[in-house]
């Protein structure tokens, strides 16, 4: 039985040495996260009420869009905004195109976590809110949102976890995040293995504190329970 030769797998020498220069990509990494959760939250939050719609015309639409979004890859998505919109004459750099792309995206996974949660709520807050004779808008931001949050925080934090980890994806069109910091030094060293471990335990590492506040809010809106 051959000995495994732990130093060709992992070289924590190497991996120490390159932590700062791949760390620098930590703010492209947060930034697309972030920045792509909100506008989906926003985005997908209109989604969810035209999807909701009684009306067809507002009904169909989202429907579709919810079903493009969820069926197409990201990456996919993130090669026709940065390689395929120029030839229509649209420029967009990559940062740019990866906030647009994630952004889109997200929306779509989002806005189903809102129809869910919405739909969630008892008919009885409705009918009670029409009976003190609130506004739709008015019920909805005093009565119906404040449950429904309560209930989409734990799917929402996923989504923003997904989001975190498929930022990677955006060294596909050379935005320099952790990734693609990660593939230089690898190409350079040659040594690609550590440098893919060493982003697998960053990654976790951010992934880790986000479950944590998550964990936090969970709490936090279940003393309203």
């Amino acid at each position: 039985m051959n000995e495994i030769e732990w130093g060709l797998l992992f070289d924590p020498v190497l991996a120490i040495e390159s932590l700062p220069y791949v760390l620098e990509g930590i703010w492209y990494t947060l930034l697309i996260s972030m920045v792509s959760m909100l506008c989906g939250l926003v985005i997908g939050f209109f989604l969810a009420l035209a999807r909701t719609s009684p009306r067809k015309i507002m009904q169909w639409p989202a429907r579709l869009y919810i079903s493009f979004m969820r069926g197409v890859p990201i990456l996919v998505i993130l090669f026709l905004l940065y390689f395929a919109m120029p030839v229509i004459g649209i420029e967009f750099t990559a940062v740019q195109a990866a906030l647009i792309g994630f952004s889109i995206n997200s929306a779509a996974y989002i806005a189903e976590v809102f129809r869910s949660s919405l739909a969630s709520v008892d008919k009885g807050q409705w009918e009670s809110s029409t009976a003190l004779g609130l506004t739709y808008w008015q019920a909805m931001r005093r009565i119906i949102l404040p449950q429904s949050v309560r209930i989409a925080v734990p799917p929402l934090s996923n989504v923003y976890l997904d989001l975190i980890k498929a930022s990677s994806l955006a060294a596909m069109i050379t935005v320099p995040e952790i990734f693609q910091k990660a593939r230089i030094v690898g190409a350079r060293e040659y040594d690609l293995l550590t440098l893919l471990i060493l982003v697998a335990l960053i990654y976790w590492a951010i992934c880790s504190v986000m479950t944590v506040l998550q964990n936090y809010l969970e709490k936090r809106y279940a003393e309203y329970l």
